[in-house]
């Protein structure tokens, strides 16, 4: 018998590893990233008050365009850099959210850094 294995569960050890290492503050806040298999997701989160600062995703009525590509994480960066400015914020910590930094998730951070984001 074959058993696959769970990349699921292998990208929450990641996930939980990586978040035992950074932790965003009210000065440089964490900026998290969700990926399913039609949509992203982005999160700008103080972890000292347990607060969400501001979030972007594809699946918002003023999203337009496809869902499940690198052009749309691209613009979810840009729209999450664009709020995160307007909240006076410049610097953040980079969570991949246990996702390999690559494709649509390295879209979303190289759209956020050309939005005005430093990390």
């Amino acid at each position: 018998m074959v058993n696959k294995p769970d990349s699921n569960k292998a990208r929450l050890h990641r996930h939980t590893r990586v978040r035992g290492k950074i932790s965003g503050t009210a000065e440089r806040p964490r900026l998290n990233v969700f990926r399913s298999n039609s949509n992203i997701y982005a999160q700008v989160i103080d972890d000292a008050a347990g607060v969400t600062l501001c979030a972007a995703s594809t699946i918002e009525k003023d999203f337009s365009g496809s869902t499940g590509n690198k052009e749309a994480a691209a613009k979810v960066g840009e729209m999450i850099a664009q709020r995160a400015v307007a909240k006076g914020i410049s610097e953040v910590v980079f969570d991949r959210g246990g996702y390999l930094y690559h494709g649509r998730v390295k879209e979303l951070a190289e759209g956020a850094r050309k939005g005005g984001l430093k990390f």
